[in-house]
């Protein structure tokens, strides 16, 4: 279902980065932050591995100091590595320290060997959601500086009042990132931003058939149904997965199309045969000239209601010019 413009929002830009060894380590990270923010990017987005990145807690509190503008926030911070009551203690202190510019996102964390890694309990789905449900709600309130008494069946929060207040009001605002039904009812219901990913199989790759604009409009209608008169509150968000610069978008297209056959990327399940136009219309896929791929932002934004564009650390030059053509938009 497509929206006229006027009720459209505005585009949106996000870069990110995990402070990495390919990244030039968790020195270079305050630098690449203050890049996103010379080329014009809104905001930048630090996930939550117990891999190789930083700690995107402690890189906050460093990158509310080190930039002036650029909003600053998780994509996304897995539930089960932090109690709500503290995380809600460290996400008001960002925000106070950066001058009301976190956008906290939280999911209910999807790597199973992480979680095994480091001695934590990788519980079946429905427990890891019906745990966020209840940090979503514990979140609501100590974020707003209010008392928070609460009596879950995982958590429960006796009289305590949130601390410090955060800057933005009524609160910092919530994103939530999901591909599957349950998670984005459950971010229809509770988020401010919600993170439109793609399905994954039981083992945490990709499917394929889950990156097509088509499965996509479905993803974003599942939320409007869930999120009823909430919908239009709501701030839609993807992450576009690979940015390719050409001149031949068909050519490129197929050659895509010819490694997938191969087994390349090994993250990605296969598990439907996709067309040209599958790849070339796909919200999660970049290929072409910066006016192509700004035309086909603008496409994008206008079938799905989706405003709010993410890029991955190594893509963020790449994307800068289309950046200045839809800046405003």
């Amino acid at each position: 279902m497509s929206s006229d413009a006027s009720s459209l929002r505005k585009f949106r830009f996000a870069a990110g980065g995990e402070g990495n060894a390919d990244e030039g380590g968790a020195r270079r990270f305050v630098k690449l932050a203050q890049k996103a923010e010379e080329l014009g990017f809104d905001s930048f987005m630090i996930p939550d591995h117990l891999g190789n990145q930083v700690g995107p807690i402690a890189a906050l509190g460093a990158l509310a100091i080190a930039t002036d503008k650029i909003r600053l926030g998780t994509a996304v911070l897995a539930n089960g590595f932090r109690h709500p009551a503290i995380l809600a203690k460290d996400a008001a202190t960002i925000d106070v320290l950066s001058g009301g510019r976190l956008e906290l996102g939280i999911g209910a964390g999807w790597m199973k060997e992480e979680f095994d890694k480091g001695g934590i309990d990788y519980e079946r789905p429905g427990i890891r959601i019906a745990k966020l449900e209840e940090t979503l709600q514990i979140l609501d309130v100590l974020l707003r500086g209010q008392e928070c008494n609460f009596d879950g069946k995982y958590y429960q929060i006796k009289g305590l009042t949130g601390s410090p207040r955060p800057r933005q009001g009524p609160r910092p605002p919530i994103a939530v990132g999901g591909g599957g039904p349950k998670m984005l009812a459950l971010a229809a219901k509770y988020a401010d931003i919600i993170s439109v990913a793609t399905p994954t199989s039981k083992e945490g790759k990709l499917l394929l058939s889950g990156v097509t604009l088509e499965k996509t409009m479905e993803r974003v209608d599942r939320i409007r149904e869930a999120a009823g008169d909430r919908f239009d509150d709501i701030e839609l968000n993807w992450t576009i997965t690979t940015i390719v610069i050409t001149d031949d978008r068909e050519q490129t297209a197929e050659m895509a199309l010819a490694a997938l056959d191969q087994g390349f990327p090994p993250n990605i399940e296969v598990d439907t045969k996709l067309s040209v136009e599958d790849i070339l219309s796909s919200p999660y896929l970049a290929i072409g000239s910066f006016e192509e791929i700004a035309d086909q932002i603008r496409m994008v934004r206008e079938k799905t209601t989706m405003s709010y564009v993410g890029v991955f650390p190594t893509q963020m030059d790449a994307f800068a010019p289309i950046i200045s053509q839809l800046k405003g938009e």
